[in-house]
């Protein structure tokens, strides 16, 4: 029977966010090419290039534990950037676009800074000192990407959208 403890469900959050940067990678593109503002379009390829890190990290980790990088499903993120994808569909060349993909955007920051807390806590509780470290660094990426898109959205984004 396979572990229940705390370590094997640490590795299993690992694998499932894993897999969901994986995701992101791919959907990040997308959203600043479907990006109206140039400020957008720059905070979504910043945020590419990060999240390359974010995921050499998370391979740190695994070497860490003796595992080879590997992912699992992730049904949320992949909802997540779903409806991303369905709002970009649904107002693509209009006035509100931008807001949705930052809305959109957020969501996926709020899904990610919420993984990786629990993981952080986690690897406190286990001692995973290195891994702590890592994780910790993603974190505080993650939530100044948040601050970012949240800064652009009440400065220029929204107040276009509004007029």
């Amino acid at each position: 029977m396979a572990e229940k403890d705390l370590k094997a469900l640490f590795l299993h959050q690992l694998k499932d966010t894993y897999f969901a940067e994986q995701a992101i990678l791919k959907a990040l593109p997308q959203m600043a090419e479907a990006a109206q503002a140039e400020e957008l379009k720059g905070a979504f390829a910043v945020h590419v290039k990060e999240t390359e890190g974010q995921v050499k990290r998370l391979e740190q980790v695994f070497q860490l534990l003796g595992e080879k990088p590997a992912g699992v499903e992730c049904k949320a993120i992949q909802g997540i950037i779903e409806e991303g994808r369905e709002i970009a569909q649904a107002f693509g060349g209009g006035e509100a676009l931008d807001a949705g993909l930052i809305a959109a955007a957020q969501a996926v920051e709020h899904y990610e800074i919420t993984r990786y807390g629990t993981l952080l806590a986690w690897a406190k509780q286990l001692g995973l000192t290195e891994a702590e470290g890592l994780i910790q660094e993603t974190l505080v990426e993650e939530e100044n990407t948040d601050q970012i898109l949240s800064e652009l959205a009440e400065d220029a984004i929204n107040p276009a959208a509004a007029t």
